[in-house]
């Protein structure tokens, strides 16, 4: 019961890069097919604005003079504030996107608390309500203990074979319970109109393959054996007994561990989630765990085709099913599925939970209150469903309008670009033309909604909600498999802090949490919004043409669209680029990886130079304003950096450079402006200076 991740693939997501550096958060599931926006909620919502947290504009006062813009960009935009602002002892990192999400949280807090006092029978609110009241009666929690998940342990106990422990695993994938892999619908890399069902690895419990066997690493390894001994004596286990299940737990995921991919394998080559092989082709490759058997367990019809992603793995874990003694197997499943549920769970397992994912993992000082913490929940499992309620009181429609016009004036500025691109041919050009043309925008929130219909919650038991909107969550994906591609769903909830862009739909999506200062301002002008939400507009359309997202076409089919010639010139200069950030040193004894970050520094590069375009049509013909003595190209460079103002944790800073797809953001304020010309001239920056790259340092790519 791996319930502190996402059940289901949602592969698009996987593979798709969001704009924030927020990895680790749960995206909420996708949208669905039901109930236009505009009806709004039969129930009268409301929102007091009078308490709300305030968000984070550019200010003047901010900028350190003392620091030269063409040394330190970042330092002189951000070094002030960043100086004066700690981060919450509740947080793990601190900056505007964190300030935004506190604001999304307070608001989505005033809807869960009228959801649940409304009491309602059916809809949203019902969902929210049941969710919010079960979550803060804590002393009921308490009282429960261990409990709710009892009858999960005893099952874990009576396995005593091989088949047993399939058994096992193929009933509890089925009620959204997965503990070894991924397993979902997404479109087909070759089809992309169709849904398929993909596998792919998982398992382990440290962030990534690196924490079983780096001398770095090996603190935290050690720290998680105890974790793992701790949470297993919490469930009943003896102390000596515990600490030596602890070690067989280790040692099998490190087995796991041997045959997985890294963080920067997966994020880096996207083909990896690709092997399409007939579920009997499966069965060869992993005989003690038969996939024909797993398809009819699933309640899924049998397909003539699925995609088997990185198959080494899946004959591990069928090797595992043969030579490991049940014991251990009782061990690892134990261990994870009372680790799974401790955020659900009384205080002893949620704090335990929180000393080591929270406080040792990544630095965090203070358990987060109960409300965040149940509003997290409510995100992971329902948040499309708290996003209606969140859009009818909180998103503006003018902002959906404003968004929409400076979307088409950023696709009109990146057009331009890859025409007057001097590096590519105009056989390829002419296929990145076409990708162009068949954008997809969508801004705010779902055309339609989700029908949660089907989902019985209660106000009985707060874990019982989770376990039935996983489960529900869980089958509602299975039922997309074999069917048509719903392309009007969305990945993230409308009350997310973030934006992204999926390669199969070629999609770029803007939920309406984020269309708030520093990135959007109606109030603002011009050159604040196009440095904010228009440099995020620009890197999701980028991320169509960065490493991964370029082997995707305009249909959104996985092919090669680029000649030879211009193949060879993009992987130069995105060489280049890796080269740029591997330079960077985060930390003492420890650079950015240029490699796992290639892909949002594409995009970063690319977005900010459309975004600086699109600012220059939109503003063409009219006096520079010089507000508060600067100029116009000064302030958009300066707000975005605005943007990419935040402090990390020692140890959540380390986590993410192992991990995380995107740079640390004081290298993001400062990356990509270095390669502009644009920026060298605002700022009147002299060759030979950090933030002026010229000649073989200077990146050029979209």
């Amino acid at each position: 019961m791996t319930l502190k991740k996402p059940q289901v693939l949602l592969l698009s997501l996987a593979i798709a890069t969001a704009v924030s550096a927020c990895s680790g958060d749960d995206a909420a599931p996708a949208a669905g097919t039901t109930a236009a926006p505009e009806a709004g909620n039969e129930a009268t919502l409301t929102l007091d604005e009078s308490n709300l947290p305030g968000v984070n504009r550019f200010q003047l006062s901010d900028l350190d003079t003392s620091v030269d813009a063409c040394t330190d960009f970042g330092g002189y935009v951000n070094g002030k504030w960043l100086e004066a602002n700690e981060i919450p002892g509740d947080r793990t990192s601190w900056g505007a996107f964190e300030m935004l999400a506190e604001r999304s949280t307070a608001i989505q807090r005033q809807l869960a608390e009228q959801a649940a006092a409304m009491d309602a029978n059916d809809g949203v609110e019902n969902i929210v309500g049941d969710f919010w009241a079960t979550g803060m009666d804590a002393e009921k929690i308490n009282a429960q203990g261990i409990e709710p998940i009892k009858s999960r342990l005893e099952q874990i106990e009576a396995l005593d074979s091989q088949e047993a422990i399939a058994e096992y695993l193929r009933t509890s994938a089925a009620r959204g319970e997965s503990f070894l892999f991924g397993f979902g619908p997404e479109a087909d890399f070759k089809n992309s109109d169709l849904n398929i069902a993909y596998a792919t690895q998982g398992g382990l419990g440290l962030p990534d393959r690196g924490y079983y066997f780096d001398d770095d690493k090996q603190d935290k390894l050690a720290a998680y054996e105890q974790h793992v001994a701790k949470v297993l004596e919490l469930s009943g286990i003896p102390a000596d007994e515990a600490a030596s299940q602890a070690k067989d737990v280790i040692a099998f995921e490190t087995r796991l561990a041997e045959v997985s991919k890294s963080s920067e394998e997966m994020s880096r080559d996207v083909s990896l989630y690709y092997n399409p092989v007939s579920p009997a082709q499966a069965d060869e490759i992993a005989p003690n765990f038969p996939w024909t058997r797993f398809f009819e367990s699933q309640g899924v019809a049998t397909p003539e085709m699925f995609s088997f992603a990185m198959p080494d793995f899946h004959a591990e874990v069928s090797e595992m099913l043969a030579d490991v003694p049940a014991e251990q197997w009782q061990s690892y499943l134990r261990f994870h599925t009372v680790d799974g549920a401790s955020p659900y769970l009384s205080d002893e397992f949620a704090e335990e939970n929180f000393k080591f994912y929270s406080q040792t993992m990544r630095g965090q000082k203070e358990m987060k209150e109960r409300e965040k913490r149940v509003l997290d929940t409510i995100g992971g499992q329902a948040g499309e469903a708290l996003g209606q309620m969140y859009v009818d009181v909180a998103f503006p429609a003018d902002s959906k309008a404003r968004m929409e016009e400076l979307v088409g004036n950023l696709s009109d500025a990146l057009k331009t670009r890859i025409e007057n691109l001097d590096w590519m041919g105009d056989e390829t050009k002419k296929k990145a033309i076409e990708k162009w043309a068949s954008f997809t925008p969508k801004v705010g929130y779902p055309d339609k909604w989700r029908d949660w219909s089907g989902l019985e919650t209660s106000r009985d038991s707060y874990i019982e909600n989770v376990l039935a909107a996983q489960e529900f969550n869980y089958k509602w994906q299975l039922g997309k498999i074999g069917e048509p591609v719903d392309k009007s769903e969305w990945g993230m909830s409308p009350q997310t802090v973030n934006a992204y862009y999926n390669p199969l739909a070629n999609e770029i999506v803007f939920p309406a949490a984020i269309l708030q200062p520093p990135f959007f301002d109606p109030d603002a002008t011009p050159e604040m919004n196009y440095g904010g939400i228009g440099a995020v507009i620009g890197h999701e359309m980028i991320h169509g043409y960065d490493d991964q997202g370029s082997r995707f076409g305009p249909t959104g089919n996985f092919e090669n669209w680029w000649t030879e010639e211009d193949s060879k010139g993009f992987t130069g200069r995105t060489d280049q680029l890796v080269a740029q950030f591997d330079a960077y040193e985060a930390m003492p004894g420890q650079n950015v990886n240029g490699k796992l970050t290639l892909g949002e520094n594409i995009a970063d590069l690319g977005g900010l130079a459309v975004a600086y375009d699109a600012m220059k049509k939109a503003t063409e013909g009219t006096e520079d304003p010089m507000t508060d003595g600067m100029s116009r190209d000064q302030r958009f460079f300066a707000n975005w950096a605005t943007v990419w103002r935040r402090n990390f944790t020692e140890d959540e800073l380390k986590v993410r450079l192992n991990t995380d797809p995107h740079a640390p953001a004081n290298f993001r304020a400062m990356g990509a402006p270095s390669n502009l010309p644009a920026f060298a001239a605002a700022f009147e920056c002299k060759p030979g200076q950090p933030m002026v790259r010229q000649g073989d340092q200077q990146v050029v790519i979209w």
